[in-house]
């Protein structure tokens, strides 16, 4: 566990290294459950630099489906985003995000997976904390809700990727 807050600019660092603790290479995770985990001790982490939790400056998503930019393979995500105050532009806020994005070999049991009723938990931006790991357990049973998302949890993906860019 890190020790105290950091950096906004450093979450993709500090990410990385939460999984490789968790015995995962961040460009070829190889298990869910276990991204997962790394995933809920990195969205723990405080972090600085960002507005306040009650703007929605601090806040995790998980987001599936099927896109162009994916080759159409069906693709899980766990997501951090931050509102990082802009002193230029008056002090609106730009948005960062720290993505892992998950892709896996299109299978039949995860066929469908573009076209769920959802396609995303909904940005969720409690404190972290008490509050923050009930989201998180909110977000996990969203997912295990959905058969191709189970089945996704439960394979391997072929491909990883964890980036930090502004959100659009």
């Amino acid at each position: 566990m890190t020790a105290g807050p950091v950096d906004w600019r450093a979450s993709r660092a500090l990410f990385a290294g939460i999984l490789r603790r968790h015995g995962l290479d961040p460009e070829a995770v190889d298990d869910v459950e276990a991204a997962w985990a790394a995933f809920e001790e990195f969205a723990q982490v405080p972090v600085v630099g960002v507005a306040d939790v009650a703007d929605d400056g601090d806040g995790f998503i998980a987001e599936w489906g099927s896109y162009s930019w994916n080759d159409g393979l069906p693709s899980l995500c766990f997501g951090r985003q931050f509102a990082v105050p802009d002193r230029e532009a008056g002090g609106q806020p730009q948005y960062w995000r720290v993505d892992l994005e998950l892709c896996f070999a299109a299978r039949p049991d995860l066929a469908g997976v573009g076209a769920l009723e959802v396609q995303d938990t909904g940005f969720d931006f409690p404190a972290t904390g008490p509050a923050r790991a009930a989201a998180l357990a909110g977000a996990r049973a969203l997912v295990h809700g959905y058969p191709q998302l189970v089945a996704m949890w439960r394979s391997r993906p072929v491909r990883s990727r964890l980036t930090l860019d502004q959100a659009g």
